[in-house]
């Protein structure tokens, strides 16, 4: 059934849950004392007995209507008013008219029980009025009233079967020859709406049709009102409420008629608009009714929406979602908001697609504004599509976007497989033509058009949400066991490739989303053609690094690909994924498509991403199950001299510690013992560490030795290779071993207890049985050699005993205290 309304005033009620009160009438509740309204009543006793009106009488007449949600009108005061308005004597003022009418309306809704002699003389006083010269002004505010208090009468339950009909023939005419004042202001349009759902509700059916006529045929007159969303969503409450009333009197001849005018044989002239919402409030009230006598009339209903939207579709033809006539665009919203605002809806072919369309060019119409702001060769067009997107912001059928969107997909769940196909690859190619025309955009605009490119993004965020929600319930739906393995690997890349343009939008951690990427990556790294089809997705490394596709107005610009964010976030999102699909991917499928891309990106100055990159190539070192395992070890050999290059020369700065020893830990491990690549990462680390240590602060004031700080760069880097003396092979050990005592030597003092410090501490936590004795005696002969270089001894002298200590000659009472130490 329908929401009982708050309020006695129905068009006040339209307007509430239509989300247009601004729109209303009705003003809000006045704080007129007591006094004021006794007074004012007083006021226009005098006015009848004295047979005049004067300004203050048209004031007491404001006062009693600004205070209309607490006023109460009774009988007595009734016949005032009406006694007034049927007095010859009295020359009222034009405007004083709609103020009687609405204090008549307002006794009428909230009087509890009607005089039926009071009811006929409002039914003749009201007669008079409108077939006299009043009337023929044609006053607006006086058409609008006049609707709405003759469609109120005609639903008052005492009134007389006389009143009712001379109230509904009145309502007509009034509709049929004056419907061009609602064209004027679109604030008359609830009191309007409202005289006809009271109309449709009388217990005369006599007029019934005529009315309903009034109401279909209304919005696609020239010299009509304006058929708009908001409107829609009045017609569609105003039928809930109508069609609740049917039902609850039992009124199954109203449902008949209703059903054969509107569902069934529905006139050329009846407007589509008003059609569908219409029959969406007949659809809400049946899915909350538990009348199973009403499933033939929810079939109907389906079946006329549906037969709406195949028009839509044959007549859009072959049309992309970038281009849509107006009159097929806004019928398009119709049917989104409508099918939103109805409750559960059977599965009809046609109108899944209509509801596809619309939401991507209706409710994110991003392709239409993105070619728009492209087109535009000044800055005032591009004011004017700043306007036009946020209009759409703020617009109805935007705020809907969540609702429409799970009608959509649950249309997707009962859809044949056919039909699911097609929407699924006009949902993708929406993703990719979003991130291509987004890039654009946002380099073209950024920096001049903050506003209009936030504004832009609002919506592209809304269309990731949607994009999400439908990626999830696709998996729900195909990637089960019972689904054919190509389909869901072919599936599954198409996913990730979506997520991968849209990613730039993902401002949140959604739930849908990290089960949608769960389920498909699960595919994708069992199936190696899988893999292989989505790293091929990646944009080339020129690409990546050039102007490609970038609009001519662009290409006399100096292009930087670091600064390119929305390519950034789509990069970002592969180098995240590809780890978990790396053991598939052929070595040389990574050599030519993923190794350029990799390396290229470990030098952005965002650190996430740069972190990213390194996380591929530990990922790539660490794997092994490869067809041809030869071709992989090399690759690896190979890499690694680019790889230590390409992350030391932009340490510290760009390249992320954390990144590069995760880097540098995977190559060690993984590579053959002995690797000459070992062998030069370790002497291009010791090479950096020099360089990093020869810049600490030595000063006594603020020796930086004397502390250890593990946050500074020199000390993250003697860290880590620290950690490699327990990591690298038996034969790369010496040399390392070797070279970090010919650094620590060259340290000042205070450096070289820190170190030694520090490696104590190390070689005397390890539980390495093999290679602690080497590091032990090692650590010795360091320490003894430290001890005598602090002496001062000539550079010369500290580098021969440093290769003699490193043979075996050491000071016998110096070994034995460190010895003792460890």
């Amino acid at each position: 059934m329908a929401k009982k309304p708050e309020s006695v005033f129905l068009e006040e009620w339209l307007c509430r849950i239509s989300g247009t009160q601004e729109n209303v009438t009705l003003k809000h509740p006045s704080s007129a004392s007591a006094q004021a309204i006794i007074q004012a009543w007083a006021d226009l006793r005098d006015s009848l007995q004295n047979q005049a009106f004067h300004s203050n009488h048209l004031q007491s007449l404001r006062t009693l209507v600004d205070a209309q949600f607490s006023l109460y009108i009774a009988d007595p005061q009734t016949k005032i008013l009406l006694s007034i308005l049927s007095s010859q004597k009295v020359s009222l003022p034009q405007e004083s008219y709609p103020l009687f009418v609405r204090l008549l309306y307002i006794w009428v809704r909230k009087s509890f029980r009607h005089s039926p002699g009071v009811i006929d003389s409002a039914v003749e006083v009201l007669l008079h009025l409108f077939s006299g010269h009043i009337h023929s002004n044609k006053s607006l505010s006086f058409f609008s009233e006049g609707v709405l208090l003759l469609g109120a009468l005609s639903f008052v339950p005492s009134a007389s079967e006389k009143s009712k009909t001379v109230c509904l023939k009145l309502l007509c005419q009034l509709l049929e020859e004056d419907y061009r004042l609602i064209h004027l202001s679109e604030r008359t349009i609830p009191n309007v709406l409202a005289g006809i759902g009271y109309a449709l509700s009388s217990s005369v059916n006599i007029y019934f049709v005529r009315v309903l006529s009034c109401l279909m045929e209304l919005w696609d007159k020239s010299d009509g009102p304006f058929a708009s969303l908001s409107n829609g969503l009045m017609i569609l409450h105003l039928i809930e409420w109508s069609f609740s009333n049917f039902i609850n009197s039992n009124s199954t001849d109203k449902i008949d008629l209703f059903s054969r005018e509107v569902l069934n044989n529905t006139r050329p002239a009846f407007s589509l608009f008003a059609v569908v919402m219409a029959a969406a409030g007949v659809l809400r009230v049946i899915n909350r009714s538990e009348q199973k006598a009403l499933t033939d009339l929810k079939i109907s209903v389906e079946e006329r929406i549906e037969t709406i939207a195949c028009g839509l579709v044959s007549s859009a033809g072959d049309a992309d979602y970038a281009t849509m006539e107006p009159r097929n665009s806004f019928l398009l919203q119709c049917i989104s908001l409508a099918l939103s605002k109805s409750g559960p809806f059977s599965y009809q072919p046609h109108v899944f697609l209509c509801l596809a369309t619309a939401l991507l060019t209706e409710i994110f119409p991003l392709p239409h504004i993105y070619v728009k702001i492209q087109e535009s060769p000044s800055g005032n067009l591009v004011g004017l599509v700043l306007n036009d997107v946020q209009q759409h912001l703020d617009s109805i059928i935007f705020k809907e976007a969540g609702a429409i969107t799970g009608v959509f997909c649950n249309q997707y769940v009962m859809a044949d497989e056919e039909n699911r196909s097609a929407v699924e690859d006009i949902i993708w190619n929406y993703c990719r033509d979003v991130y291509m025309w987004h890039r654009k955009v946002a380099l073209m605009l950024g920096g001049r058009e903050e506003a209009l490119l936030g504004n832009l993004e609002k919506i592209a965020e809304s269309a990731f949400l949607m994009v999400v929600v439908f990626a999830l319930a696709v998996t729900k739906q195909k990637l089960s066991l019972s689904a054919p393995q190509e389909i869901q690997m072919r599936l599954s890349v198409r996913i990730l490739v979506a997520f991968s343009c849209m990613e730039y939008f993902r401002r949140m951690r959604l739930p849908e989303y990290m089960d949608t990427i769960r389920a498909v990556v699960t595919r994708v790294q069992e199936n190696e053609h899988a893999c292989v089809s989505f790293l091929e997705s990646i944009p080339s490394y020129d690409d990546l690094t050039n102007q490609a596709g970038l609009p001519s107005s662009f290409q006399k610009m100096e292009y930087m690909w670091t600064t390119d964010e929305v390519q950034t976030a789509r990069i970002l999102f592969y180098m995240r994924v590809i780890p978990t699909c790396i053991e598939c991917i052929p070595a040389s499928v990574f050599r030519k498509v993923l190794a350029p891309t990799m390396f290229l990106y470990m030098g952005h100055p965002t650190g996430k991403l740069a972190k990213a990159s390194h996380s591929v190539f530990v990922a790539f070192m660490s794997s092994g199950k490869d067809a041809d395992p030869d071709e992989r070890d090399t690759l690896k050999e190979q890499l690694v001299f680019y790889y230590v290059k390409r992350s030391l020369e932009g340490y510290p700065g760009i390249t992320p510690f954390e990144g590069m020893a995760s880097g540098v830990v995977a190559l060690v491990r993984h590579l053959p013992a002995g690797s000459p690549s070992i062998f030069y990462c370790i002497h291009c680390l010791i090479e950096k560490a020099d360089s990093l240590c020869s810049s600490v602060d030595t000063t006594p004031e603020t020796d930086l030795w004397k502390s250890w700080n593990g946050k500074l760069e020199p000390f993250k880097m003697l860290d880590l290779l620290f950690r490699l003396l327990s990591l690298v092979d038996i034969q790369v050990l010496p040399s390392l071993m070797k070279s970090l005592a010919q650094l620590v030597v060259t340290l000042p003092p205070s450096g070289q207890d820190i170190i030694l410090n520090e490696l104590y501490q190390h070689v005397a936590e390890s539980d390495d049985v093999t290679r602690k004795p080497t590091m032990v005696s090692w650590l010795q002969s360091l320490s003894y050699l430290s001890y005598q270089n602090t002496s001062k001894k000539a550079p010369k002298v500290a580098a021969k005993e440093l290769h003699d200590s490193i043979s075996g000659t050491t000071d016998s009472l110096s070994m034995n205290k460190i010895s003792a130490r460890l």
